[in-house]
Order: C-alpha cells, then sequence, then structure tokens
C-alpha cells in the first residue's frame, strides 16, 4: 500500500539542527544577521549594469564548476555542460543529475537556493524538471530578480568582488554612485604579477604597464607599479588583498637577485624554478608590507593543484572543473613568510585558508604564533574552502579551531563564489555552526547560557567580520 502521509520538505524551517538549543540558536541569534560576503567571485559589471537573466541555466549553471564535475561524473557529455546545446538542454540535464548527488553538498545547495530564491521546496528531477525551469526563469526575467534584487532578497550588507591590478574598477565607482544599499567593494589579487614562469608573462607585465602609463623594465618599477594600483584600489574602497598560491613563496632573497632575475625574464628568456621562487618570495614580501601600509587584510588561499586534465584545459582554459586537492608542503614557508613580516612589525591582518584537509592542524595551530594581542583574531584561520565547503569540512574546521584557538573571534562565513544565488551558503554555515554549540549545550559539555552563547553565535556570523575589516 502506498505510504499517504505528507512529507515534510527536505529545506524546512529546523533543517540540520538537531536540538532545541540549536533551534534557539539559529532562530533566535543566527538567522537574522545581515551577511559580509568579504570574498567572491561575482561580475561587478553584472551588478554595476543590474543584469537581467534570461533564464535559471545562465544565473545558476554557467560558470558554475562544482555542477560541471557533477554532470561530468554521471556521463553528462561535454555539450551539455559547457557546450552549444541550449539553456533548456543544459538544465534538464542538471535536473536528470541532482537526484545523483545526494550527499555532495550540490544536492542540500541545489534545494536550498530553489527555496530561498523561488520559493520551490520540491525536490529537483527530470520530472518535474521543464516545470521548474519555466517558473523560476520567469521569475528571474522580472525586475526584482536582477543581479542586484537577488543580492538584496539575501540581506547582504557587503560583498567584496576579486579584482586583477589592471583592472580600472569603473563597474565599482558606477556602483558606488548608484542607489544599491549593499556596499560593493574588491579586493586586490595580484598573483599574475608573481607568476614569472608562465607563458603570459610579459604580456601581463606589458598591460600592468599600460595602465600605469609607465615603463617597467626593472624589479623596482614593478614594485612601484603595483604600489601605485594599490593605491588607485585604496581609493576606490579596497581594503582587502587576496592570493591564490599553492603555498607561501618565503625563501631568502636580496633586492638585486630579484632585479636580475625579473629582467632575465623581461628579455624573453625562462627562469629556473630557485629563481622563480626568489622572485616570488620578494615580491610576496613587498606586496604584503604594502598591505600592512594601507591598513588592508591579506587573504592567503592555499593548497590548490590546477589544471590537472591537460586536454581538457587546452580546450576549455581555467576555471572549467579540472582542479584538484594538492599537497604541497605548507607549515616551513607560512612560519617564515609571516615571522619575516611580524619581525619588523609589518604583518597585516592575515586570513589564510587551506584546501587539504591534513592542513587543518598546522593551520589552527599556526595563527596562534602571530596573534600578538594587538587586534581580535588579527591572523584567521579562514572558513572551509572550496572542496571542504561542506557540512564535514566545515564542522571539521570549527571543531579544530575550537581545539587550537577561539571559534569566537571567527570572522565566518563567505561564498567564494561566481554565482548570484549562492548567498543560502551563509545560512547552510549558520545552520551547522549553531547546530555544533547546540549540540554541545544538549550533551552538557557547553552551559545552558543561551543569551552568551547567542551572542558568540551572532559574533561569528556578523559581528566580528564587520569589526575585522571596519567597511
Amino acid at each position: 500500500m502506498k505510504d499517504t502521509t505528507p512529507t515534510t520538505p527536505l529545506i524546512h524551517d529546523d533543517f540540520l539542527l538537531q536540538s532545541k538549543y540549536a533551534k534557539i540558536l539559529y532562530h533566535e541569534y543566527a538567522k537574522g544577521m545581515p551577511i559580509i560576503d568579504y570574498h567572491n567571485h561575482l561580475s561587478a559589471e553584472y551588478l554595476a549594469k543590474d543584469r537581467i537573466f534570461e533564464n535559471i541555466t545562465q544565473a545558476w549553471l554557467n560558470g558554475d564548476h562544482y555542477k560541471y564535475r557533477a554532470l561530468r561524473t554521471l556521463g553528462i557529455v561535454e555539450k551539455y555542460v559547457t557546450g552549444n546545446a541550449s539553456d533548456e538542454e543544459k538544465f534538464k540535464k542538471w535536473a536528470q543529475t541532482v537526484p545523483y548527488t545526494m550527499r555532495n553538498p550540490l544536492y542540500h545547495w541545489t534545494h536550498m537556493e530553489l527555496a530561498r530564491y523561488f520559493d520551490i521546496h520540491e525536490p529537483l528531477t527530470a520530472a518535474n524538471a521543464q516545470k521548474i525551469y519555466d517558473k523560476t526563469s520567469g521569475s528571474l526575467r522580472s525586475k526584482q530578480f536582477s543581479c542586484r534584487g537577488l543580492i538584496s532578497k539575501m540581506n547582504v550588507e557587503v560583498l567584496c568582488t576579486t579584482e586583477d591590478p589592471t583592472d580600472a574598477l569603473e563597474h565599482h565607482k558606477k556602483l558606488v554612485q548608484s542607489d544599491f544599499a549593499t556596499k560593493v567593494s574588491t579586493a586586490f589579487r595580484p598573483d599574475k604579477s608573481l607568476m614569472i614562469q608562465s607563458d603570459g608573462y610579459n604580456m601581463y607585465v606589458d598591460a600592468l604597464e599600460t595602465i600605469c602609463e609607465s615603463s617597467i623594465r626593472s624589479y623596482e618599477q614593478l614594485c612601484s607599479a603595483l604600489e601605485k594600483r594599490m593605491h588607485y584600489f585604496h581609493e576606490n574602497g579596497c581594503r582587502l588583498s587576496d592570493h591564490g598560491l599553492p603555498n607561501l613563496f618565503a625563501d631568502d632573497f636580496t633586492q638585486k637577485e630579484a632585479d636580475t632575475i625579473f629582467k632575465k625574464r623581461r628579455t624573453g628568456k625562462q627562469v629556473s624554478e630557485m629563481e622563480a621562487s626568489k622572485f616570488q618570495s620578494a615580491l610576496l614580501h613587498f606586496c604584503s608590507e604594502q598591505y600592512h601600509k594601507l591598513g588592508w587584510v591579506q587573504q592567503f588561499h592555499l593548497g590548490a593543484l590546477r589544471n590537472n586534465n591537460s586536454r581538457m584545459y587546452k580546450l576549455l582554459g581555467p576555471d572549467t572543473g579540472w582542479d584538484s586537492i594538492g599537497d604541497y608542503p605548507q607549515a616551513q614557508n607560512l612560519s617564515k613568510f609571516l615571522d619575516r613580516l611580524d619581525s619588523k612589525d609589518k604583518l597585516a591582518k592575515t586570513i589564510l585558508y587551506n584546501l587539504n584537509p591534513n592542513d587543518n592542524a598546522v593551520m589552527a595551530s599556526m595563527t596562534g604564533n602571530f596573534n600578538d594581542g594587538s587586534i581580535k583574531g588579527k591572523v584567521q584561520w579562514g572558513s572551509a574552502w572550496w572542496f571542504l565547503d561542506q557540512k564535514d569540512g566545515m564542522e571539521e574546521q570549527m571543531k579544530v579551531l575550537s581545539n587550537m584557538g577561539l571559534l569566537s573571534c571567527f570572522v565566518g562565513m563567505l561564498t567564494d563564489s561566481r554565482s548570484f544565488l549562492s548567498f543560502p551558503r551563509h545560512e547552510y554555515f549558520r545552520r551547522i555552526l549553531c547546530n555544533l554549540f547546540g549540540n554541545d549545550i544538549q550533551n552538557g559539555e557547553l552551559p545552558n547560557d543561551m543569551a552568551w552563547i547567542g551572542k558568540i553565535i551572532e559574533d561569528i556570523c556578523y559581528k566580528n567580520a564587520k569589526e575585522y575589516f571596519d567597511f
């Protein structure tokens, strides 16, 4: 006999909240906190022009390498992933894939995003794909679901995009002059200036010459150009930098060595691994000193092994789903890099993110070495990133941080996303956080002091970030 009992939607009011204490912490303290999304890869152009998407595929699937990997794993050919299939056909392939993503965070994210933006509470499947495609696409074509509208629905107070030093920031300037209530800032990401062995390095430096209107033929001139761009970014509201590196560069170097290596590369010659590492160590140290001088927060995303599939990289380029976790050594260089800055009292507020879970304890313990009491949580171990940005990964990051540092000083969650529909990830994080504390209260491991623990929850969700970044 078929069971006709009504079922509770997957995404219900108490989703992931396993105790009465978790429910109180989430509903009374976490839920209403505004969002400060201090690191993402959203398009400032789309925000400035307040783009309206034609359909759900454009808003939800395009550029999402998490979904790309799931589609390919299920055996969906590239035509329906990044190829020339229609947007409707691509969505239907994704709907076919979703039921197979159970226990992957994509399953939760998918249904949270459908619920929060479109009030859709039924599981997405091949059977209802057309209905959901039509409903969501119809909503997205209305003004209230424009890029700014989607951000406003999620109570986002501040968001920070990520731009290269060569970016003119024209879209950020337009946003400052607009009536958009959310403050939009940016992060300065000069990684291309560091990657001296890359094939396009000299072309990149040429582009930096153009934007700076000055010649860059020496290491000193390169540093001057980057400093000039930092000041330009600062004048336009930037208060953060960001680097995505395998590990931190911390070789011994001299300015003369860095100059010789840079001039060698500018003549078109290749540099050795040892030369590249010396140059990178010198330039990264210079940049970090400038970040301290400007009062910025510096962020380091460490440990990705990128572009593993050379065949597909040649076809599709970077950031299309061919990256994974690397096993680079971290501790020694990390210590040396931070100490070199701290010894001169030039260590900026710093957030470290690791991709390899084996480095969790390294990161959590390392941050404590450089928290000198000058600023609350000056050196942070950032939220679980990329492949670790899921329930187990977030719980483990918070547990290790609790054991080796002060979770109460943590600046919390960020989306690190290219999707305008990704902001329910903050809710996901907040529910997991409240459940962690709620279970400890339930088990008698923490006191039943909801006012105090509620304050800590509010701090982690919002107030610590507001104080730390001081936008």
